[in-house]
């Protein structure tokens, strides 16, 4: 038996697992809260994503990088009701391709955050004024960044569809 499977046997088992179903308002309210910090989180890193390649040139991007606070708010947000939807009923999860594939997303986004800070493109990119083009490396950054997170709301829409889990 796969360790993730174990897991999810001992999850599934758990009075936490059992709460987050049988009390009717938890999953509904941590759907309200994945969807408002999807909003958060999309919004402002797709708006920082589209300014570097180029959309509303005339918003210095180091305005819109001070709005970041917000968007990691956001992820923190679904981190945390992704978790408890996760141990509600793990096994609609584990052997979902879409899952497997929205957390493979959140991995290439959460690399390609790494790269912006780590090899300096954020430096390149927040000192650019009104009307200045980002250089290419922000720009392949950006559309990473944005194909990434869109991916992941695909999949996450695409958990009942995809599989039989649901």
């Amino acid at each position: 038996m796969h360790y993730v499977e174990v897991f999810s046997i001992w999850l599934k088992a758990t009075p936490f697992s059992g709460a987050i179903l049988n009390y009717g308002w938890i999953w509904p309210t941590c759907e309200i809260l994945h969807f408002i910090g999807m909003a958060f989180l999309i919004g402002i890193a797709g708006l920082l994503d589209l300014r570097i390649l180029g959309l509303g040139k005339g918003i210095p991007i180091g305005l819109i990088h001070q709005l970041l606070p917000w968007g990691i708010g956001g992820f923190v947000i679904n981190l945390i009701t992704g978790i408890l939807f996760f141990s509600g009923d793990p096994f609609q999860y584990v052997h979902n391709i879409a899952f497997q594939l929205k957390l493979l997303f959140i991995a290439v986004a959460g690399l390609n955050v790494l790269y912006f800070y780590g090899a300096g493109v954020l430096v390149k990119v927040e000192a650019l004024g009104p009307e200045e083009d980002a250089p290419i490396d922000a720009k392949i950054v950006a559309g990473v960044s944005l194909a990434a997170w869109i991916a992941v709301m695909y999949m996450g829409r695409m958990l009942p569809f995809l599989g039989d889990a649901f």
